[in-house]
């Protein structure tokens, strides 16, 4: 592994969660560098993230990490998906988003849902064997939001087995059981294995 990588991103929520998961690696926010945007093409969490990932690689020369995530909630058809940065639109706050949602939700009382993250990390923008570690984390949409930590869906996604939001969690519990959490703990081990 390079001792320098580019983190594909410019949610400053992913961010924060990605350097406080990669303690002691020399992480360079894209940011940083003039790097134009790269639309999201990708039919899946998947295909975005390998073209974030390539697409920071060629603009800065060095390996690159790329997160693509998002929630599903199953009586939505897996909605919002990949689009759920823009569900409310191209330009929608995590408010907009979130009062979407619930308007979407509001006569369903079948809530089930989960969080789901794929990493891509290329080493240079022609890596033909990306590593690719993806992570889940299952829950239901509450009817109101609540808490103040965490961004987008966290203030209406409450995690199998607890009463409280992911945005009530601490940063630290969050991280430890949380979709990034567990594709970022995929990826270290695949990357010192």
């Amino acid at each position: 592994m390079t001792n320098k990588v580019v983190i594909a991103t410019g949610n400053r929520g992913k961010l924060t969660e990605i350097q406080q998961l990669l303690v002691g690696w020399e992480i360079v926010p894209q940011s940083e560098f003039t790097i134009p945007s790269v639309e999201e093409t990708g039919l899946t969490f998947v295909e975005n993230a390998i073209l974030k990932a390539r697409h920071a690689c060629i603009h800065t020369g060095l390996a690159a990490l790329a997160d693509d995530s998002g929630l599903e909630v199953d009586a939505l058809n897996g909605q919002p998906g990949i689009f759920s940065a823009r569900y409310a639109g191209a330009n929608a706050s995590d408010t907009d988003n979130l009062q979407k949602l619930l308007l979407n939700l509001e006569n369903i009382e079948e809530r089930s849902a989960r969080f789901r993250c794929v990493v891509v990390y290329m080493r240079h923008g022609l890596d033909p064997s990306p590593i690719i570690c993806s992570g889940s984390w299952q829950g239901q949409i509450s009817r109101s939001a609540k808490g103040k930590n965490g961004f987008g869906y966290d203030p209406v996604f409450i995690p199998d087995g607890s009463t409280t939001s992911a945005a009530e969690l601490s940063k630290e519990v969050k991280n430890q059981i949380s979709h990034r959490g567990e594709a970022l703990a995929k990826l270290k081990r695949a990357l010192y294995a």
